[in-house]
C-alpha cells in the first residue's frame, strides 16, 4: 500500500469511533491510547500522527480539548511493546489504537473490554484477533492491509521477474510478524511448491542476521527474496534494500 493511501486509511479511522456521536458532549473528555510499533523519530511516524489527529479534528474531536491521546512508541522491540500495552490498558482509556500485528496482539492480551482498533495487520484471523473479516466479534476490530492470498501473488510475480527461480527466502521476524503455520506463510509456501520453487523460512531478529540471509541466498544460483509484512523488516527497510541491490538478488517487498 502506498504511504498516501495508508495515511488516508489511518486518518479515516477517526470516523469509526463509537464515541463520535458524543464528541460535543459538554465537559466530557475522552481518552485514546495509541501503541505505535515505530520509533517516534521514524520518517513515517509523524505524518501518520498528524493525519490521525487532523481527521479526529474533522470529526469534532479537539486534541487537548474533548479528547486526550496518549502515545507509546515501541519500535520493533517485542518486550517494549508488551510493557507499553500493559501501561496503556492500565491507564483505562476509552479506546485503544494498535499499529501493527505485534501491537494488536499485545493489547488484545491485556484487555477484553476496552475497544481496540488495529491497522497494518496482515492476518487478523490467523493471529486470533478476529473470528472472521465479516464479524470480528469481541472487543477488537480494524483494518487488514494484506489478504493472505497476496503472498501467492508475490511468488508468481517473483517467478516472472526471475524465470529460473528455484528457491525463495521468506524474510520475517517471528516475534513481530505471523510466523510458520500462519495463513499468510502457508499461502506463500503452497504457491512456491506448486511452481517447483523451494520456500525457505528465514526468521531474523537482528540486523546482522538480515545480512547473513541475503548474502547466503545470493550465493545460491536462481534464488530470490520475499520480505514479509512485518514491523521489524519495515524498520530495517534501508538495510534490506541496500543488500538486495548490492547482491543483485531478485526481491519482492510488501511496501513501496
Amino acid at each position: 500500500m502506498k504511504r498516501r493511501e495508508f495515511i488516508s486509511l489511518l486518518g479515516g479511522m477517526a470516523a469509526l469511533w463509537p464515541l463520535a456521536a458524543q464528541a460535543q458532549e459538554p465537559g466530557r473528555v475522552r481518552r485514546i491510547g495509541v501503541l505505535m510499533a515505530l520509533a517516534d523519530s521514524d520518517p513515517q511516524a509523524q505524518p501518520r500522527v498528524a493525519a490521525f489527529q487532523r481527521e479526529l479534528q474533522n470529526s469534532g474531536w479537539t486534541v487537548g480539548g474533548n479528547v486526550l491521546i496518549e502515545y507509546r512508541w515501541a519500535g520493533a522491540d517485542a518486550d517494549r511493546v508488551r510493557t507499553s500495552a500493559a501501561e496503556l490498558v492500565a491507564s483505562r482509556p476509552d479506546v485503544l489504537v494498535a499499529h501493527s500485528s505485534v501491537s494488536a496482539e499485545a493489547l488484545a492480551r491485556e484487555t477484553r473490554t476496552i475497544p481496540i482498533v488495529f491497522l497494518m495487520v496482515s492476518d487478523p484471523i490467523g493471529l486470533g484477533l478476529a473470528a472472521s473479516l465479516r464479524e470480528p466479534a469481541g472487543n477488537v476490530t480494524g483494518f487488514t492491509n494484506f489478504d493472505p492470498s497476496m503472498g501467492a501473488k508475490w511468488v508468481e510475480f517473483l517467478k516472472e521477474l526471475s524465470p529460473r527461480l528455484a528457491r525463495v527466502g521468506l524474510l520475517f521476524n517471528p516475534e513481530t510478524a505471523p510466523g510458520p503455520g500462519s495463513t499468510f506463510i502457508r499461502a506463500v509456501e503452497t504457491t512456491a511448491r506448486s511452481l517447483a520453487i523451494e520456500p525457505i523460512l528465514a526468521p531474523v531478529s537482528r540486523a546482522r542476521e538480515i545480512e547473513d540471509v541475503i548474502t547466503t541466498l545470493s550465493h545460491s544460483p536462481n534464488s530470490g527474496l520475499i520480505v514479509l509484512p512485518d514491523i521489524f523488516t519495515t524498520l530495517h527497510r534501508e538495510l534490506i534494500l541496500t543488500l538486495a541491490m548490492r547482491h543483485a538478488l531478485p526481491a519482492v517487498y510488501p511496501f513501496r
